[in-house]
Parts: C-alpha cells; sequence; structure tokens
C-alpha cells in the first residue's frame, strides 16, 4: 500500500541575491516585492536544496515517487547530481520515477525559474506571477504494481455518473504499470457499499442515487479501486464523486439535476498579503468560509488550476466551478504547447471533481490571428475529445466585440466587463447585455467579471467613477445585482473579485501593487460594504449591516445611512430615539439630522448593527484619495 512523507522543512534556498538560507515550504521569493508596486519584482532561477534518507522500501517488489503539487513556472528537478524531471507550468500536480538514483542519504536540488519567456504561461496578466515551490512536495513509496501516476499528473482513475432516472450509472476507468485486477467498490456518505465489480473498465449502477446538488445538498459518493495481484491488495486509491446532470439553456440559463439553478458567485485568487501563493490549507478554508457567507453558489477558479484542496472543499460545499488554464491576455505563437499540456493537466487531474462544470480555455485574449483562433480551436476541441461530459467557455474583455470570432468558439461565452467603472454609464452594461442577446439568442452568455475598486479608508457623500471609495464600489454593485436580475436568462455571473490580490504592475487606490476590487481586502480582515450587499441579496442567513460605518466623520446637516440587510423590514434608532422603518428588499436608506454625535443601531427582526457618525466642519482629508504621479488606471 503507499506510504507518503512530506518533505516541507528545512531547504535550502539560494534567491536572487546569491544567498543562502533556510526555508520551510511552501514558499516563494516574491511575496514582498511581488505586492509593493512598480512592476519590477524579481524573476529569475532560484534554487531550492534539501536532503534526506531513503525511505524504507523494498526494491524488488517498490517504487519511490516524488511528487511536487505546485512550482511557479518551469521546474527543473535533480537527484544526487542527475537529471529527474522537467516540467513547465507553474500550477499543476507533476510526478516521476526516483527509485533508481535514490542512495541512502539523497540530495534533491530544484531549480524554479519565473523569468520572461515566450513558451510557458502566464507572461502578461493582472497578477503577480510568484516564483517559489509554493506547495506541498512528498516521497512516495508505492508497489510496481500501481495505479497510474505519470500521466499528466493524475489519479490513474476516471469516474464518470451519469444520471438515469432515479439511478445512475458510474463507469470507472483506471490506468495501471504493472500486473494486477483491478476490483472497484462505490460507498455512499456514510461507508456503505452500494456497488462492486471487477475489471479496468466497468459500468456499475447505483440505485435510487442520491444526487450531488449544488450548496442545498452536497452530496459524495466514493470510489474505491483496488489493484490485486494473487489475492493480495497491491495498491488502492480512494476517490470522491458526485452524481449530478447539468445543461445551459441560453434563454433561460443554468440548470442542474432538471431544475433551474441561477449560478451567481465571485473569482477567487489563491494570494495572500505578506505570502503570497505559499498559503495553508487553513487560508483556504478561511477563503471558502467566506464566500459561503455570501450566498454565492459558484466560484470562477482564476486565472489558472488552483490547489486540489480548495476543488475540494468546492466539492464538499455545493460549490459550481469554472476551471481555467492561464491561457491569458497575450497570444504567444511558441507557447501553444504549453497551452496544451496545462490543460490536460488540468483535466486529467480534475476530472472527478462534480462541481466542476466547464472548462475555460483563455482569458482575455483577442487579437484575431489565425494561429490565436486555431490554438483556440485546438483547445476547444481538446476539451471535448478528453471529456465529454463537461461545456468550454472562455472570457473575453470589451476590445472583443460581440462579433468577434473568438466568442463563438467555445460552447459558452463570458466577457469582462467594467461598465461604470473605467468607462462611465451603468447603462452601458444592460444594452451590451441586451445587444448580443438579440444578436445571438441561441449562445450562452454570461459576465466572468464585473467590478469596481473600494478602500475601506475612502469615503464621499457623493461617490463618483474612479474615486475608489467603499461607498462607489457599493454603489456599482447595487446597480449591478438589478442588472442580472433583469437577465435571468444569463448562465452565470462572476464578481471579480472576492478579495483583494497583488498586481505588482498597479498604482491606484493609494496603495501601489493590488487589485482593490476585492469584497473583502487582501488580509482578509476587512468585509468591505459591497461583501455584504451581496450578501443581502443571496444568503438566507438573517443579517442587518449599517454601510460606511468607517466614514464617521461627515460635514452638512443631515446624513444618509444606508442599511444592507435579506430581512423585509428595517427599524432605524439615533441616540436611542426611532427615526424610522422601512420595508422592501435588500437595500434600506434612511436620512437623519447630524447633530455632534449620533450613535446610530439598525433592527430586522432580532438582528441588530450599530455604528457612530460624527459632524464637523470640514472635510476629513484622510477620506479622499491623494493625487499621485501615476496615471495608471488599469494593469496595461
Amino acid at each position: 500500500m503507499r506510504e507518503i512523507t512530506k518533505i516541507m522543512k528545512g531547504w535550502e534556498f539560494t534567491g536572487p541575491d546569491g544567498t543562502t538560507t533556510t526555508v520551510d515550504l511552501p514558499h516563494t521569493w516574491n511575496a514582498r516585492d511581488g505586492q509593493d508596486g512598480g512592476n519590477d519584482y524579481w524573476r529569475g532561477t532560484c534554487i531550492y536544496r534539501t536532503r534526506f534518507a531513503a525511505p524504507q522500501f523494498n526494491t524488488a517488489s517498490h517504487q519511490v515517487w516524488i511528487q511536487f503539487d505546485g512550482v511557479n513556472a518551469s521546474a527543473h528537478v535533480v537527484l544526487n547530481g542527475s537529471p529527474v524531471c522537467n516540467h513547465d507550468g507553474g500550477y499543476s500536480t507533476f510526478r516521476a520515477n526516483i527509485t533508481e538514483l535514490l542512495r541512502d542519504e539523497n540530495e534533491l536540488t530544484v531549480e524554479v525559474d519565473n523569468s520572461k519567456n515566450d513558451r510557458v504561461y502566464p507572461q502578461k496578466a493582472d497578477f503577480t506571477f510568484y516564483g517559489g515551490i509554493y506547495r506541498d512536495v512528498s516521497l512516495m513509496v508505492v508497489s510496481k504494481n500501481h495505479f497510474t501516476l505519470d500521466y499528466f499528473g493524475g489519479p490513474g482513475i476516471r469516474i464518470t455518473p451519469t444520471v438515469q432516472g432515479a439511478d445512475a450509472s458510474v463507469q470507472v476507468t483506471t490506468w495501471h504499470d504493472g500486473e494486477g485486477e483491478v476490483s472497484v467498490e462505490l460507498l455512499d456518505a456514510a461507508g456503505n457499499t452500494v456497488a462492486t465489480g471487477k475489471g479496468p473498465d466497468i459500468t456499475l449502477t447505483i440505485f435510487n442515487a442520491h444526487l450531488w446538488n449544488g450548496v442545498k445538498d452536497p452530496y459524495l459518493y466514493s470510489c474505491k479501486a483496488r489493484l490485486v495481484v494473487n489475492g493480495t491488495v497491491e495498491d488502492e486509491t480512494t476517490t470522491r464523486f458526485g452524481v449530478r446532470s447539468f445543461k445551459v439553456d441560453p434563454k433561460k440559463g443554468f440548470f442542474l439535476n432538471g431544475k433551474s439553478y441561477p449560478l451567481h458567485g465571485v473569482s477567487r485568487h489563491q494570494d495572500r498579503k505578506g505570502l503570497g501563493n505559499a498559503i495553508t490549507r487553513e487560508m483556504h478554508d478561511e477563503d471558502m468560509a467566506l464566500i459561503k457567507e455570501i450566498g454565492a453558489n459558484t466560484i470562477r477558479l482564476a486565472h489558472y488550476q488552483h490547489d486540489q484542496y480548495f476543488y475540494d472543499l468546492c466539492d464538499e460545499v455545493g460549490m459550481v466551478v469554472w476551471a481555467e488554464i492561464p491561457y491569458i491576455s497575450e497570444h504567444m505563437p511558441n507557447g501553444r504547447e504549453n497551452t496544451i499540456s496545462q490543460m490536460k493537466e488540468l483535466i486529467i487531474q480534475n476530472y472527478n471533481h462534480p462541481c466542476i462544470v466547464c472548462w475555460g480555455v483563455s482569458n482575455e485574449i483577442t487579437i484575431s490571428t489565425k494561429d490565436m483562433l486555431d490554438n483556440h480551436r485546438q483547445l476547444n476541441d481538446l476539451c471535448h475529445e478528453m471529456d465529454k461530459t463537461r461545456l468550454t467557455t472562455l472570457a473575453c474583455y470589451a476590445m472583443c466585440g460581440p462579433f468577434n470570432r473568438s466568442a463563438h468558439i467555445t460552447d459558452m461565452v463570458s466577457w469582462n466587463l467594467y461598465l461604470g467603472w473605467y468607462v462611465p454609464g451603468f447603462i452601458l452594461n444592460d444594452l451590451w447585455m441586451g445587444f448580443f442577446h438579440l444578436c445571438f439568442p441561441n449562445r450562452p452568455f454570461g459576465y466572468s467579471e464585473y467590478g469596481a475598486e473600494g478602500m475601506p479608508n475612502l469615503h464621499s457623500t457623493h461617490p463618483h467613477r474612479g474615486d475608489h471609495t467603499e461607498e462607489y464600489q457599493a454603489k456599482y454593485h447595487e446597480y449591478m445585482l438589478r442588472c442580472f436580475k433583469r437577465h435571468p436568462w444569463m448562465w452565470a455571473t462572476h464578481v471579480w473579485n472576492m478579495f483583494d490580490f497583488a498586481a505588482d504592475a498597479r498604482d491606484q487606490g493609494g496603495e501601489p501593487g493590488m487589485n482593490h476590487k476585492g469584497l473583502v481586502t487582501f488580509d482578509r480582515k476587512t468585509k468591505k460594504d459591497s461583501f455584504y450587499l451581496y450578501k443581502a441579496w443571496w444568503s438566507n442567513e438573517a443579517f442587518v449591516h449599517i454601510c460606511s460605518k468607517r466614514f464617521v466623520e461627515r460635514t452638512g446637516s443631515t446624513a444618509t445611512v444606508k442599511v444592507y440587510s435579506n430581512q423585509s423590514t428595517v427599524a432605524l434608532y439615533v441616540n436611542g430615539n426611532k427615526v424610522g422603518e422601512q420595508t422592501g428588499e435588500h437595500v434600506f436608506t434612511f436620512k437623519v439630522p447630524l447633530n455632534g454625535e449620533l450613535h446610530i443601531q439598525a433592527v430586522a427582526g432580532d438582528r441588530t448593527d450599530e455604528s457612530v457618525i460624527r459632524h464637523v466642519d470640514t472635510p476629513n482629508p484622510e477620506y479622499k484619495l491623494l493625487k499621485t504621479k501615476s496615471k495608471s488606471a488599469n494593469w496595461v
């Protein structure tokens, strides 16, 4: 049976300046300079080195493999002076058999390269390409007879459930190296056996199947595959899966298990303040808890393959996922092979996740050269060849018009549009949606990105486009939610972004190196008002929230108090006196006289929230964005 040992502690790291220090994994060398602005974070080759004793194993009957869960962007692995493998692509798992190279004491060297080139994606995008070994490294002892480990980092098993009335047929296909007979056991969530069979490619039936039904009921089965030689189990792997059906109707939106299931959710980048992409499982858990809190039911995992642990979380909580590769921003003729290999890894490593409904082939690549279009068509065909159960999509942006050829290659299309942020006019969103749907009524259309920058320390009683205030961000999202309600046929909408994230080329909002469109700050400590707006629209958890709490000092004779809640009635109290009560949906706005210091309380059912507003004669200058020499309105 498999024995897995992580190699995470005490690595020697030779960094950009040639100095060698001791680090623990996960690690990136761009945790600081990749987040401070200037578009000057260091990109090049650094070296990681560690020493380990060979694990105990029988050389006649076993093998030792090494597994890397994420090394950005290219890795050259050497063991005891001999090359082991090379890998291009910073977000996927790769493995290598090191049995023949092992000694009693071993030296493992990994040369990691995130330097600029024209063949490995991504190279140009609105996020930082952190260099390093930022996910787990493991040694795996397995029998020579084992489920395949070297096929694009996959698990050696593919599970394809199909709903058939009240039952489900489950095709289980396995690949193995060496000898052995495959036995398969399907188990329900309680661990009870529901079907068994033998063979490398079999179809079993689950009677009265319990469906994976999104956030309402994310039920998971398990498939236990064993490789048996002469009555002895040589290898065993357990994989969770879900039984569900879905479709997209261009006139009615997304359907899950035969019922309308409007997809409303967020996009997510994985990095953290001061840590970059070198994050822990607890941080993944925290991200998911925050996404669940607002009531989202879908996540676009942008712009690359995320940690397997996070896909597992999506399975467990019922998030519908858009998974994609970092074929982004700029087509590179020399990078086609890399797009193919990254897509193969994405599909093979993630095929069994019920949360995933579509494969994203690219993001914001719109210069329609023949080579670019051919690359897209090849990726689209590859997805359908490798996975006949899921749809394909891509994300266009404003420069890609409705008639652009790249927008009509995949099964579905979504747009990254910031109408009302980068350009004036909220109404342009309605016009764009309406025009596309008029021209292409049979083409599924969604919003893959939309948002506005919002700084929790910047405020205004008259928020306007470009001021980066928390109030304008909320105003923008208020409009967008109403807009989407007017267009219920959209297949999905994804806020950009759930969290602020690092983009070292940026310089907006008074904090260089950051994209501040998140509903939550980079450190996950501050939920912006827009977070609570989405919670008011999407969540069933009763709450009430007073907006602009950080906008304490205000001028004028009256103050506007805005309240978000998913309750139908909100009452407002000022200094203990009830000043108003409103019945409505989501957003409640009150006007109150502004004299001295106001202690405000909002009450909705048994939920309350409090804030303080104080009258001042002159505006607090700290609430206004200081003008700088930067003329950048975006990252390009």
